[in-house]
């Protein structure tokens, strides 16, 4: 996907509320969420149509819900979508990406403030997230 097509996907995004005064991303790992999407979207690994489809889909699951932020309840759905999609394209399995959530807390709640998270992929790699 090229710049002029990253930018009009982004103008049609279910559910996206953009303000010119404040950010897109409020969050690192919005960010990284929404990176991921298109990065799998340009792999190959689903089309830009799968997405906002299964985007749509999860915005309208949860739209009965009340939220208090929904800047954040638009990437939670985000994310729920593409865990979903990525099920849904076997890309991981739901149990591998609970496992992989539960990790990722695991890790987050036992490193001290002000240090990376670091998370073991394997035999003795790492990975880092400030």
């Amino acid at each position: 996907m090229n710049h002029s097509m990253r930018e009009d996907a982004l103008r049609h995004l279910p559910g996206l509320i953009c303000h010119e005064d404040e950010p897109l991303f409020h969050e690192a790992w919005e960010a990284g969420a929404f990176a991921m999407v298109l990065q799998l979207c340009e792999a190959g690994y689903f089309t830009w149509s799968e997405w906002t489809t299964a985007l749509a889909r999860e915005i309208k699951t949860g739209a009965d819900r009340s939220e208090a932020n929904p800047g954040e309840a638009y990437y939670l759905r985000w994310l729920a979508a593409l865990e979903g999609l990525c099920a849904e394209k076997a890309l991981v399995t739901r149990t591998e990406a609970e496992e992989r959530k539960a990790a990722w807390r695991r890790a987050y709640l036992e490193t001290p403030h002000g240090q990376p998270v670091e998370l073991a992929i394997g035999s003795g790699r790492s990975r880092r997230e400030c």
